[in-house]
């Protein structure tokens, strides 16, 4: 089975760069290999979605710039064949947001959406991570990035262990 990431941010408002928690949960032959985690100051301090994940500008005004983080969360990208997100457009967009903010290139690992592998092995609908959680009988507490993050990558798992592979082959790293 490959090894992959699954990964959570939590964004301050609208802006795809506003990124203020990350999480990625690592998986490797069945099972949770690891977590990481980190509170990112956003390049604003304009909090519109507090009432989503409880985090304010007070929570974050000291914690590390994206770029400062950046060296960590690359590496474990990296060492991924691929990175699963629920609802993977999103989190793929926020990564990309937020390196283009700082002049960062994105590792070239392929995105897998977990949205869509909830559907098709388990026909779940409606498909927010809640529903597919309940459904499969995984903790969440959603929108802590850590338990997002370790909740998608056990989907992951769970499809893994129906025969779910990776229908792309993994690309050469660089």
């Amino acid at each position: 089975m490959a090894s992959f990431v699954a990964i959570d941010f939590e964004t301050a408002n609208g802006d795809g760069d506003s990124a203020c928690a990350v999480a990625v949960a690592s998986g490797r032959d069945g099972r949770l290999t690891g977590s990481w985690s980190s509170r990112i100051r956003p390049p604003t301090s304009l909090f519109t979605f507090t009432h989503i994940h409880n985090l304010a500008w007070e929570d974050v005004r000291d914690a590390p710039a994206f770029n400062e983080l950046w060296p960590e969360l690359d590496r474990r990208l990296r060492d991924a064949d691929f990175v699963a997100a629920h609802n993977a457009p999103f989190d793929s967009g926020v990564l990309a947001a937020c390196c283009r903010r700082y002049g960062l290139r994105p590792p070239r690992v392929p995105f897998e959406c977990t949205v869509q592998i909830a559907r098709a092995q388990w026909n779940i609908y409606p498909t927010r991570l809640p529903n597919v959680c309940r459904r499969l009988g995984i903790p969440l507490r959603h929108h802590d990035a850590v338990s997002d993050a370790e909740a998608c990558a056990r989907i992951v798992l769970a499809a893994e262990a129906r025969g779910w592979r990776r229908s792309q082959p993994v690309p050469e790293r660089e």
